[in-house]
């Protein structure tokens, strides 16, 4: 297990040993890459996963944002909002004023069957909700549980990815899409990039 106290840097490292990889990729966007970057790896790890929530909760503290959900569009959302949740309930175990926060899925269409909802999990209008994702290259997935939420009535106070790639015009996107509401990177793909780097020297 990781011990150091800092989960923001521990997730890095464990982001740059475990999910970053340098050859030659396909993107979902179609676009060519010499590296790739799985987040799923770390996110489904149980180590990546606790240190995934308290770093996401450590910036909605910094930032001084109090979502009562947060949620993704399946599939590379679904660990990210499960990690959330579980810490905001663990921190809230020690401090009872600590808010919790609740966690919602969003399809990537309606179910055919059953209640057919797009969103499964909290869905209340008006609440206030953070949209999480894994990584921000486009920002296509992001911006769709974005629009999923709003149309579920629920307001959107900001967008969080732990890896953001920098590609053009995928944070102008983000950005357009959460209508002020700030859109938040844990790091970029440089930050893990050069950590792998430090890693593969030692």
């Amino acid at each position: 297990m990781i011990t150091t106290t800092d989960p923001r840097s521990a997730l890095l490292d464990l982001l740059a040993r475990i999910s970053f990889r340098l050859g030659n990729f396909t993107l979902s966007s179609g676009a060519k890459s010499d590296y790739y970057i799985d987040c799923r790896t770390t996110t489904l790890h149980a180590e990546g996963a606790r240190l995934t929530g308290l770093a996401i909760l450590d910036v909605l503290r910094e930032h001084k944002l109090h979502p009562a959900a947060v949620g993704g569009l399946t599939m590379g959302a679904d660990p990210v909002v499960s990690a959330v949740a579980i810490a905001s309930a663990e921190r809230a175990q020690k401090d009872p004023s600590a808010p919790l926060i609740h966690g919602f899925l969003v399809r990537k269409a309606e179910k055919a069957h059953g209640t057919g909802r797009r969103i499964e999990g909290f869905c209340e209008a008006g609440a206030p909700v953070l949209i999480g994702d894994d990584v921000c290259t486009t920002g296509a997935s992001t911006i769709a549980a974005i629009e999923a939420a709003r149309e579920a009535g629920m307001k959107v106070i900001a967008a969080v990815c732990l890896v953001e790639r920098e590609e053009a015009g995928g944070r102008a996107a983000l950005e357009a899409a959460c209508q002020g509401a700030p859109f938040l990177r844990l790091y970029t793909a440089n930050d893990v990039r050069a950590a792998h780097v430090r890693q593969v020297a030692k």
